[in-house]
C-alpha cells in the first residue's frame, strides 16, 4: 500500500509534537510520502512560524531593519533541531531567505519558508528525500493551479522515491517565483500528492479526532463523524466547517482515494473516514450541522409571476450586473427570494433593486439583513422519515422563528434561514434533537 500522510502546524509546533509524528509514521511503513505544514502555535499566546514570517517580511518590503525577526524564526526552528538532536544546518537556508527578502522576493515566498524549512528537518529526522514543492507543484501564469503540468511532475519525480517529504502550501509559477495556496493549503498538496502516486489512503493529521458533527465553539464536545461522504463534506464544508481545506477534496475524489482524518496527539483513535460513497448508514440521521452568518434576503412579490416567461433571469440578471453571487433561492407561486451574502450586497443595494424595479416590475421588495443559514447534511436524510418535522419542532420549542427553508431534490441537505441573533440557539436545538437524544 501507500500512504500520504498530512500533518498540520500545530502537529509540528515543537520538538515533542515532531517526535509524534515520527512514531505515527514509523508505526507503519506505507506511511511513504510526508507533507509538514510550518510550525504552529505551542501554546495558545504563541505565534505561528507563517505569520512571523508575514510581519518580518513586512518590515522588509518597507526598508527596516528585520534581523531580528528573522532571528526569532530561526531560533524556533533550532530549538525543534536541538530538541530533536539532529545536526540540520539551516544556516545557508536563512541567508538566502535574508537575501530574498531584502530582493523583495515577495509575500508568497516570505509565507512558503516555514514549510520549506520543516520540511527539510522532516526529511532529516525521518530519513526521507527532501522534494522542493516548487519544482513539482505549478502555478499558470494567472495564478490558477494547474493540474495536469503537476500531476505528471510530481508522478515522474516520486517514482522510484521509497520515503519522500513535500513540503505542503506552496509551488511556483512558470517564471519560477514562489506562489502559495490560501491559507490551510498544506491540505491541497496532500491531496495533490495523493492522486499522483495514486495513494491508497491520504491521511490528514490534525489537532482534533475527526470531523465534528458541529462546531466544538457551539457544542460541547460535539460527536465524531465516523464516515462521511465526498458530497457530504462538501456541503458542511461550504457552510463553515473548517477541517478540512475545502479545494482539497477534488484531486482525490478523481482517483477516488479515501482521506483518513486524524488526531496526532490520540494516533490510536481511528478518526473520521471520508469516501466516495458508503452503504453504511450515518450513526444518526444526520451527518453534521455547519452554518455562516451575515446574510440578507430579498424578497420579490408579483401576481401571476409564474406565468411571466423570463422573470427569474430577469431578478438573477440585476444580482448578475452587480457582480453579486446569490447563495438560494427558495420561491413560491407569486413569490421569489433571493439570499445574498449582506457585505457583498449593501453596497448595491439600491442599483439592484433598481433594476429589478425597472425590468420586472414586482408588487413589492422587502429586503431583510442580519440572516444565518443552517445546513443540516445527511446522507440517511432521505430514507428517515419527518427529517424536516423533527427540525421545526426543535426549533419551535428553542422559540427560534424560521424565515427561510431550501431543500435540494437530492434530500443530502435541508438549508435553513435564521436571524443572526438565533444562530447558536438553533444549532444547539438540532444538535440535541438529532444527536443528544439518540445517544
Amino acid at each position: 500500500m501507500k500512504k500520504v500522510v498530512k500533518f498540520g502546524g500545530s502537529s509540528l509546533a515543537s520538538a515533542e509534537q515532531f517526535s509524534k509524528v515520527k512514531k505515527i509514521i514509523d508505526a507503519d511503513k506505507d506511511r511513504r510520502y510526508i507533507i509538514p505544514s510550518a510550525p504552529g502555535k505551542r501554546n495558545p499566546k504563541d505565534t505561528k512560524v507563517t505569520d512571523m514570517l508575514y510581519a518580518c517580511y513586512d518590515k522588509a518590503v518597507r526598508d527596516e531593519d528585520f534581523k531580528k525577526e528573522l532571528r526569532d524564526i530561526r531560533d524556533r526552528f533550532q530549538k525543534i533541531i536541538d530538541g530533536l538532536n539532529l545536526k540540520t544546518d539551516l544556516t545557508e537556508e536563512f541567508r538566502t531567505i535574508e537575501r530574498n527578502f531584502n530582493e523583495k522576493a515577495g509575500e508568497d515566498y516570505a509565507a512558503s519558508r516555514g514549510e520549506y524549512l520543516n520540511g527539510i528537518i522532516m526529511a532529516d529526522y525521518v530519513g526521507a528525500s527532501f522534494v522542493d514543492s516548487a519544482k513539482v507543484i505549478f502555478f499558470k501564469e494567472n495564478g490558477e493551479f494547474d493540474y495536469e503540468k503537476t500531476n505528471d511532475f510530481l508522478t515522474r519525480a516520486l517514482t522510484d522515491v521509497e520515503k519522500a517529504v513535500i513540503p505542503g502550501f506552496y509551488g511556483s509559477t512558470p517564471d519560477g517565483k514562489v506562489k502559495t495556496f490560501s491559507r490551510g493549503g498544506s491540505d491541497i498538496t496532500g491531496s495533490i500528492v495523493a492522486r499522483a502516486v495514486k495513494a491508497d489512503v491520504y491521511e490528514n493529521w490534525t489537532d482534533v479526532s475527526g470531523v465534528l458533527i458541529a462546531d466544538p465553539h457551539i457544542i460541547d464536545d460535539p460527536e465524531v463523524i465516523d464516515i462521511i461522504t465526498y458530497k457530504e463534506l462538501r456541503e458542511l464544508s461550504y457552510m463553515g466547517a473548517t477541517v478540512l481545506h475545502e479545494n482539497a477534496i477534488f484531486p482525490v475524489r478523481i482517483e477516488g482515494i479515501p482521506i483518513n482524518i486524524r488526531n496526532t496527539n490520540a494516533p490510536d483513535e481511528k478518526g473520521t473516514w471520508i469516501v466516495q460513497s458508503t452503504g453504511q448508514k450515518s450513526k444518526f440521521t444526520i451527518t453534521g450541522i455547519a452554518g455562516k452568518k451575515g446574510f440578507c434576503s430579498i424578497n420579490i412579490e408579483k401576481d401571476k409571476m409564474n406565468t411571466e416567461v423570463g422573470f427569474g433571469r430577469k431578478v438573477l440578471q440585476a444580482f448578475e450586473d452587480n457582480d453579486i453571487s446569490f447563495e438560494h433561492m427558495p420561491s413560491g407561486i407569486d413569490t421569489m427570494t433571493v439570499l445574498v451574502h449582506q457585505d457583498e450586497f449593501m453596497n448595491k443595494e439600491q442599483n439592484v433593486v433598481s433594476q429589478i424595479n425597472r425590468t420586472t416590475h414586482p408588487d413589492s421588495i422587502d429586503i431583510e439583513s442580519d440572516l444565518a443559514l443552517i445546513a443540516v447534511v445527511g446522507r440517511s436524510m432521505k430514507s428517515s422519515r419527518g427529517t424536516a418535522g423533527r427540525i421545526f419542532s426543535a426549533l419551535a420549542h428553542s422559540n427560534v422563528n424560521v424565515k427561510m427553508i431550501d431543500q435540494g431534490s437530492s434530500e443530502l441537505n435541508i438549508i435553513i434561514g435564521v436571524t443572526n441573533d438565533d444562530f447558536e440557539t438553533a444549532i444547539k436545538a438540532i444538535y440535541d434533537i438529532f444527536v443528544v437524544a439518540a445517544l
